[in-house]
């Protein structure tokens, strides 16, 4: 039984050492305080760039909303494709028929617009036209 207090009063001793020769921060010089990295991105900015893989992407997602009924989901993911490839006509032609049936005609308008720009030649224009006369007219 003598043995335990020699093998208690053995270990703690290097545990005390150990804590009392543990460097202390620097608490007088504020400069040298490191703020942890933000870390809750959902605040910041998107920032789009050319990608047109990823707007070929979002307008399959948006078929897929189009499809199941839900079109201003299907309108949110037809927006997000042009903004990734500002030159994908089938995107904003998309977005246009999306925001037609949501009866956003000014939206819609826009949308089969810049359609036309990017374009002209298409093969479904003289009927692209009418929709814009159409939905100008209604306003």
């Amino acid at each position: 039984m003598s043995r335990w207090p020699i093998a208690v009063f053995a270990l703690a001793i290097p545990l005390g050492a150990q804590q009392t020769s543990a460097p202390k921060p620097p608490t007088d010089n504020p400069d040298n305080v490191q703020l942890p990295p933000e870390e809750d991105k959902t605040d910041a900015p998107r920032v789009y760039s050319f990608n047109p893989l990823q707007a070929k992407k979002e307008v399959s997602v948006g078929e897929f909303y189009a499809k199941k009924g839900d079109n201003r989901a299907a309108a949110i993911r037809f927006r997000e494709a042009t903004r990734w490839d500002d030159g994908n006509a089938e995107a904003w032609l998309r977005l246009a028929e999306t925001e037609e049936k949501n009866h956003e005609t000014k939206a819609a308008r826009e949308a089969y617009e810049k359609y036309l720009q990017i374009s002209p030649a298409a093969k479904n224009a003289a009927d692209i036209k009418k929709r814009i006369e159409k939905l100008t007219a209604s306003r």
